[in-house]
This record gives structure tokens, C-alpha cells and sequence, in this order.
């Protein structure tokens, strides 16, 4: 089991750091070859920090885990805004300005409803992943539309400033491979270990993808949302969340539901896909705020926290972890 424990915390280590390799060689390569920062921004950055758990969901899926990679999709949503925007606005109250994340909030409530309409029946087949695939595709689309057509916005900016330009290909082009290669061993190694634990203490592979690994792979967005809110940069610190989650919904929660069809857990339409729901309408809420003074108090940022505390508290509970 020390092994195991090792693995795990190497695999996350590993994960979040070949993330941020990968992330920063892939904005660099896009930026000398003259591609916009928001398209950067939006795409580039959005998926790459995405990349984690699409990795994990699906080599969990190709070995039969469809549970952890579901509890990898839903969890990582969860600590996303429970966690990382309430420890975030804790540390550093966020002030919200750009229009796109204004219009992208609602957009992913909408898609919410969407995968719960398609969930609903307790089994995520090639049909529902299919769908939410080509949902992924029409997201991309439409933020690079959006991308092309929203000069001015106040993110684009803070995109700007984010992209490496003292790097040149060779270099780029390295961390981009070296990130990607790690990112896939990296996942690996998590997505083993993770079993093997939650089979020595008799968790579900649901559980242990909702907890552990799901932090594990949100890690990055973690990293990039307070390191955006300390240059003041609040638009990319709330964007990483919606995006992240927008990309969890439609392309990791897709993994499975291809890869691996089939019936899912019953708890995770009664337990925790509601408390994904209600977290995302109180981030709604507290996110639009009144119309000329929008923003994430600390007050906020610690009740989100809380939350979450006690979410996996109930997990821990319910589990017979104590």
C-alpha cells in the first residue's frame, strides 16, 4: 500500500506539473504562429487545463472504470467552483467585468440541464457520449466565433499578458511534447494507484474519482485561477472555472459514455450531479451580482468552501469512512 501511495502522489504531482509544461509550450507555439490571444485564451489555455481529466477518463474507461472517469467528470465540476473559486475569492475577492464570461455562465447552466436530461434514464451510452461530443464541438466553434467578434472585451487582455513571448519554437514545440508525454504517463500512474486504493479500503471507483482524483486533476485550474487573481487578472481566475467545467460536461463526461457504455451509479443522479446543479446556480447568482458591481466577496468565496467541506464530508459518511 506505501507503493501505491507513493505512485498516487507522484502521479499528481507529475500531472500538474506536466499540465502546466504542456499549457505554456502549446500557448507559446500558437503565439508564434499568429493566432490570437483570446482564441489562445479560450482554446489553447481552456483545453489544456482540461487535459487532465480527459487523460485520466480515458485511460480509466479503456480499463473498465467508467465510474471513476463519471466521478472524474462530475467531481472535478464540484471542486471547481466549491473549492478553487471559493479559495480563490477567499484569499482574493473577484471582481467580474468581461461580457464573455457573463454570456458563458449561462451557457453552462444550459448545458447542465442538457446532460441531465440525457443522464436521467441511469446509463451513459455511445448515443448520450456521442451528443455530448458533438455539444463539445459546437462550444469550440462558438467560442472562436465569439473569439473572432468580441474585440475590446477586458479578458483578451489578461490573455495577452499571460502568453510566453520570449520562447522560441524549438523550445515551444519541446515542452509542448514533453508535456503531452508526461500528462499521458502521468495519468496512468494516477488512474492505477487511485483504483488500487479505493479497492484496499473498499470505496467505489465513483468515490475515489469524485474525492481524490478529482482534485488531483483540478489542480491545475487551481494553480492558474490564483495565480491569475494575484496579477489582478479576476476575468481569467472565474473563466478557467467555467471553462473547465463547460469542457468536464461535454468532452471527459463524453469518455465514458464511448469508450465504456453503460449504466451508471444511481447516487450520481441523486447525490451529486444535484449538488453540481445548485453550486453552479449559486455561482450564477453571485457571479452576476448587481449590474454595476459585480463581484466574488470573500463572505462568498468562504460559504462555497464550505460547501464543499461538507460535501465531501457526507461522501466520507456515506462511504463508511467514518
Amino acid at each position: 500500500m506505501l507503493v501505491t501511495v507513493v505512485a498516487l502522489i507522484i502521479g499528481l504531482v507529475l500531472l500538474v506539473w506536466s499540465a502546466d509544461r504542456f499549457v505554456i509550450g502549446a500557448s507559446a507555439t500558437a503565439n508564434i504562429l499568429g493566432i490570437s490571444p483570446l482564441v489562445i485564451g479560450i482554446l489553447v489555455v481552456g483545453i489544456g487545463t482540461s487535459a487532465p481529466e480527459m487523460l485520466v477518463s480515458a485511460i480509466a474507461s479503456s480499463d473498465g472504470q467508467a465510474g471513476l472517469a463519471v466521478g472524474n467528470a462530475l467531481g472535478s465540476n464540484i471542486t471547481n467552483i466549491a473549492l478553487i473559486l471559493g479559495l480563490t475569492a477567499l484569499l482574493i475577492p473577484l471582481n467580474v467585468q468581461s461580457k464573455l464570461i457573463s454570456r458563458e455562465i449561462p451557457l453552462l447552466i444550459i448545458v447542465m440541464l442538457a446532460g441531465y436530461f440525457l443522464m436521467r434514464d441511469g446509463d451513459l451510452g455511445v448515443m448520450d457520449g456521442t451528443i455530448l461530443l458533438f455539444g463539445f464541438a459546437a462550444v469550440i466553434l462558438r467560442q472562436l466565433w465569439e473569439a473572432k467578434h468580441s474585440s475590446g472585451d477586458s479578458i483578451e487582455a489578461e490573455f495577452e499578458a499571460e502568453i510566453p513571448k520570449d520562447m522560441g519554437i524549438k523550445a515551444a514545440l519541446g515542452w509542448l511534447l514533453l508535456g503531452l508525454i508526461l500528462l499521458i504517463g502521468s495519468a496512468r500512474l494516477l488512474v492505477w494507484s487511485a483504483v488500487d486504493i479505493a479497492h484496499f479500503f473498499g470505496l467505489s471507483d465513483l468515490i475515489i474519482g469524485l474525492t481524490v482524483v478529482a482534485i488531483g486533476t483540478s489542480l491545475p485550474e487551481l494553480a492558474a485561477s490564483v495565480a491569475a487573481a494575484r496579477k489582478n487578472e479576476h476575468d481569467i481566475a472565474i473563466g478557467n472555472v467555467v471553462g473547465s467545467n463547460l469542457f468536464n460536461l461535454l468532452g471527459v463526461m463524453a469518455i465514458p459514455g464511448v469508450l465504456a457504455p453503460g449504466p451508471i451509479d444511481a447516487a450520481v443522479m441523486s447525490r451529486d450531479y444535484p449538488v453540481m446543479l445548485l453550486l453552479t446556480g449559486i455561482f450564477f447568482l453571485v457571479a452576476r451580482g448587481p449590474s454595476k458591481a459585480r463581484r466574488i466577496s470573500r463572505l462568498e468565496g468562504g460559504g462555497l468552501l464550505c460547501i464543499y467541506v461538507a460535501y465531501i464530508a457526507y461522501l466520507a459518511y456515506d462511504a463508511g469512512v467514518f
